[in-house]
């Protein structure tokens, strides 16, 4: 067979010259487009794409031979098919009063309604289906020795038994490590606490032996700081035992031993009644002012009650 060349180079020529002119064509084609565009003789609306009408096929006999097809007349056992109405409302039933909704009136957009009528629904199939079930002999109770396959084998289960156990070993072991710090920081605070409270009672023994030394305090009770101190009084207590406490203080005591008492002088030697009743003072010889028989009063031998001078008087007054 022998191929010419020159007519090879021709076809091709022509199927180049063919491919310029659709573009040119197609080019064309554009322009004119945008010129008729541009001049308005393109209008919105002229081209409309109109969608096929669809044609529903209702194949009665169709669909008669499908049903048939794989419809089966097997037996209740095999289907446990069943078609229920919800069972009546015992609580209306026993209290003597109609339903409030009917089967037919459930409304679908209520929650509890749609809810309760699935639950009537599947009591009334239970309350037929269980006799059904015990006339075809199947048991609805599972037997005392049953016994079911897992569905993971018993190594899986080892290996989740490890797992669980390892987590609960590190939570116990973090639970642990977390006590631990509380019970550091709270031995802490105690040290803290017992340091605190030494540093306390060394202030209060410190300052009872300069009251002592000062002699505003006659009581040694700071020497017996290991002994069990009695229970201090609540704040009310000694605001009781304050109101009560009569006369002066330690303090006021103290200086008045030592400066004498600056205060009411006017009928200090005035009588009382417990001073009349006190008669522990009384001597009869020196009030009867009997001396020496036949002595006579300011003589000789007599015994007088002699009052001293002013200056013993100062001086006695001084020292005390």
């Amino acid at each position: 067979m022998i191929i010419d060349s020159s007519t090879m180079e021709s076809e091709d020529e022509e199927s180049l010259l063919g491919q310029e002119s659709e573009d040119e064509n197609s080019e064309l084609s554009d322009s004119e487009l945008q010129e008729a565009f541009a001049k308005g003789w393109l209008k919105p609306g002229m081209n409309v794409l109109v969608d096929k009408t669809k044609k529903h096929v209702n194949n009665v006999e169709g669909l008669k031979q499908c049903l048939a097809g794989f419809r089966k007349d097997l037996p209740w056992a095999e289907r446990l098919d069943m078609t229920n109405l919800p069972a009546e409302d015992i609580i209306y039933k026993a209290e003597g009063k109609k339903p409030a909704v009917k089967n037919v009136d459930v409304n679908p957009d209520d929650d509890f309604q749609r809810e309760m009528f699935f639950y009537r629904q599947a009591q009334a199939t239970v309350l037929d289906a269980l006799p059904l079930l015990s006339k075809h002999g199947i048991p609805t109770k599972r037997p005392d020795d049953y016994f079911a396959e897992m569905a993971k084998s018993d190594q899986q289960m080892q290996k989740i038994r490890k797992k669980l156990i390892s987590k609960q070993l590190i939570l116990e072991k973090s639970e642990k490590a977390k006590k631990l710090r509380e019970q550091r920081k709270f031995g802490k605070k105690v040290q803290v606490e017992v340091i605190q409270k030494r540093h306390k009672e060394k202030r209060d023994m410190m300052t009872a032996v300069k009251k002592f030394q000062k002699g505003m305090t006659d009581k040694l009770d700071f020497l017996d700081g290991d002994q069990k101190k009695p229970k201090e009084p609540s704040q009310a207590q000694n605001k009781v035992a304050k109101d009560n406490k009569k006369g002066p203080n330690a303090k006021r005591k103290y200086k008045d031993q030592r400066f004498g008492f600056g205060g009411k002088k006017k009928g200090k030697k005035w009588n009382t009644k417990e001073s009349h009743n006190d008669v522990s003072g009384f001597r009869a010889k020196v009030a009867n002012a009997k001396g020496a028989k036949g002595a006579k009063k300011g003589a000789k031998g007599g015994k007088q009650n002699k009052r001293p001078g002013k200056s013993v008087r100062k001086k006695t007054k001084s020292r005390s």
